[in-house]
């Protein structure tokens, strides 16, 4: 691989008995940049993360980061690192403050310095009026800034943030976006790994999409994109009992078949030429007295790249935030 990538993994494998978590993957994440690593619950991403982190052992195969082998470099790989879990981990009952001054102490700061970098990042991550509140009374959205914050105390050059957003609400969301495009502004190459389609178009330089524990598509959103059917028709039946009649009228406009959400009245189709292809939409439709309810026009998104690559969408559903043993920011 090129020198100027900063996280390499080639051909790497993990079992876990009879579950192939990781089937020979690979993946490079560019100096500076941020790698989306992107697919289901379950896929294999979680895996990796921790294997990069020097928290698990692969099977087999060559993994570095920033040029340091994780396997034989452990202690020199958790010096540049930063690692934000699926879910805060942050002590309950200590407050914002105390909890950054304590992840200063581990990476042999002084007191001093541990204060100061404490206070630097509850101004940085908005904290700072609930900086001696204990962290038991912070909201969901204040937790995952505050672990964020946890995992830059030392400024690693790279960071992993596994499903950051997970179990947000829209606005914290969007807040955490901004956070992480200024720690990449700032130098930091990020690894981000997300089940939420709409965060990796939002955010990567570079998409992995992983699914099974093998590599299934990699590009940039718009490559990925560019692979699709040049237009989506998303159409809404007035009555969900023809949502299948439907779609099998449509059948005949598509190299791929429609896509149905269960009966309930929507049908989505990949053609060549949206413009023209609308009018036969509502003829074939019409015909049959198949009357439309919504009709749209769009350009082809993540997630239909990867219904098309798997034949499944991803589910982006909002996960119930718990304690977990993993998620744990690296190693002093």
């Amino acid at each position: 691989m090129s020198i100027h990538h900063t996280i390499v993994a080639e051909e790497v494998y993990k079992h876990f008995g009879d579950v192939k978590a990781l089937d020979g993957v690979s993946i490079a994440a560019e100096t500076g940049k941020v790698l989306g690593l992107l697919g289901p619950n379950g896929a294999g991403k979680t895996t990796l993360v921790r294997i990069l982190a020097t928290l698990l052992k692969p099977d087999s195969g060559n993994v570095r980061v920033g040029g340091i082998d994780v396997l034989r470099n452990k202690q020199q790989v958790r010096e540049i690192i930063g690692l934000a879990g699926q879910y805060a981990a942050v002590d309950e009952i200590l407050t914002g403050r105390e909890n950054l001054v304590m992840v200063g102490r581990l990476y042999h700061m002084s007191r001093q310095d541990a204060r100061k970098r404490a206070q630097e990042l509850l101004e940085q991550f908005s904290l700072t009026d609930a900086a001696d509140r204990s962290v038991k009374t912070y909201s969901g959205g204040m937790r995952r800034r505050l672990d964020l914050a946890a995992s830059i105390v030392a400024r690693p050059s790279v960071l992993f943030l596994d499903e950051p957003t997970t179990g947000l609400d829209a606005r914290a969301r969007i807040a955490m976006w901004d956070t992480i495009r200024t720690l990449v502004a700032d130098g930091t190459t990020l690894l981000l790994t997300t089940q939420y389609l709409e965060e990796a178009d939002e955010l990567a330089d570079k998409i992995v999409v992983i699914d099974h524990g093998k590599v299934i598509a990699e590009g940039t959103a718009d490559e990925l994109k560019s692979n699709m059917a040049a237009d989506f028709i998303d159409i809404t039946v007035a009555n969900p009992r023809d949502t299948d009649k439907a779609a099998g009228l449509l059948q005949t406009l598509s190299d791929e078949n429609p896509h149905t959400d269960g009966g309930r009245g929507h049908v989505s189709i990949a053609v060549g030429s949206g413009a023209q292809s609308i009018a036969e939409v509502v003829r074939l439709l019409d015909a049959e007295s198949i009357h439309i309810a919504e009709l749209n026009l769009r350009r082809p998104s993540l997630n239909d790249v990867f219904l098309s690559i798997t034949g499944e969408e991803i589910v982006e559903e909002e996960a119930k935030p718990k304690r977990r043993g993993f998620g744990r920011r690296r190693s002093a």
